[in-house]
């Protein structure tokens, strides 16, 4: 998921209860609901390392004692600065730091079953398994999640500007069933969107959208509404995708970009595979597609005219090939090149 999103469910986890028990909760869930997409300093050795690295070790089980950790050690660092250097008042709720270590270990477990909801996937096993998990049922930024973990930050706190304006007395720890509300709409969300995404891929293997026998489903979440499915159908020649409504049963297949036969192999497909970058974005992407665009020259280099002993391999995965992303059903995002020269020689780009 986006971060502002990993950022407000960690505040809103900790507006739910837990700033009651320990001092700095909800500081502390704050910063370990995005802490794991620390990763992204992987970015500066240059993009495969970025992408090979993302959602990595970060994003996983092993790890999250460990980050919640350091979150610990770095609001017990603001504590310290806090009431020695500017000598604030006291917290209102005890000093717990035990407790805070397990609040920023469920905030950072929140991290994780929000990035598995969506497509990408995270490796929660690493480094023992490599394998990539994802739920599927959420798109990587919801806007109605946003809006309602919004809505319970910023509703006591105007709620608490009107209290002031007409004198009443403060309230402590205000805000904890608006955050417990938001909490509880994405939990319904979630089981909602998970109840459509099965329809959706029942729907496409009871139909005739295809007379080629049907290898594989996949049904890939659009934002906002829960009953529209972006699908996926392998058959042994081709992938062709559908838009599913689930409300109305409906599968549209109209447009001929919607079939994308499966390209040819060649020798500089085999190369761009084995190369650093074929290798981790074929260890990610469950629909790839792998296909030589000739002597082109791949987008990023400068190369003119083309060289005819160079041929420019794309990578592409159908999963992000949604209309949203893309001016062209057959254009997908998160795409990568490999530019194979003679005797198998490569350079990536992405």
């Amino acid at each position: 998921m986006d971060p502002l999103t990993h950022f407000l469910t960690g505040a809103c986890l900790g507006r739910s209860g837990f700033n009651r028990k320990a001092a700095y909760a909800t500081l502390a869930m704050t910063l370990a609901a995005e802490a794991p997409d620390l990763d992204v300093v992987w970015a500066f050795r240059g993009p495969v390392s970025g992408f090979e690295h993302h959602r990595g070790i970060t994003h996983t089980l092993i790890a999250a004692p460990v980050i919640a950790l350091v979150t610990t050690v770095v609001v017990w660092l603001i504590h310290k600065l806090r009431t020695g250097r500017f000598r604030s008042k006291p917290p209102k709720a005890p000093l717990r730091w035990g407790l805070v270590w397990c609040f920023a270990l469920i905030a950072d477990l929140s991290h994780l079953l929000l990035d598995f909801t969506n497509n990408y996937g995270i490796r929660p096993f690493l480094p023992f398994n490599p394998r990539w998990y994802s739920w599927d049922i959420v798109f990587i930024i919801e806007p109605l999640i946003l809006i309602a973990l919004l809505l319970a930050l910023v509703m006591p706190w105007l709620f608490g500007l009107a209290d002031r304006e007409i004198g009443a007395k403060k309230t402590s720890f205000r805000g904890r069933g608006w955050a417990i509300a938001a909490l509880v709409f994405i939990a319904l969300l979630y089981a909602m969107r998970n109840a459509e995404h099965a329809h959706a891929i029942n729907l496409v293997r009871n139909s005739s959208v295809t007379s080629e026998p049907i290898l594989r489903v996949s049904a890939e979440p659009e934002p906002i509404d829960p009953f529209r499915w972006y699908a996926l159908i392998e058959t042994p020649n081709y992938y062709q995708s559908a838009t599913v409504h689930t409300r109305s049963d409906q599968i549209d297949t109209d447009s001929a970009e919607n079939v994308f036969y499966k390209p040819p192999v060649t020798m500089s497909t085999l190369a761009a595979k084995r190369s650093w970058l074929g290798k981790v974005y074929l260890d990610w992407s469950t629909w790839p597609i792998v296909e030589d665009k000739g002597s082109i020259t791949p987008p990023g280099y400068k190369v003119d005219p083309p060289d005819p002993g160079w041929h420019t391999v794309e990578f592409r995965d159908l999963r992000f090939g949604y209309p949203i992303l893309s001016l062209k059903p057959s254009d997908a995002a998160l795409s990568g090149w490999v530019y194979v020269g003679p005797r198998s020689r490569s350079k990536a780009s992405s």
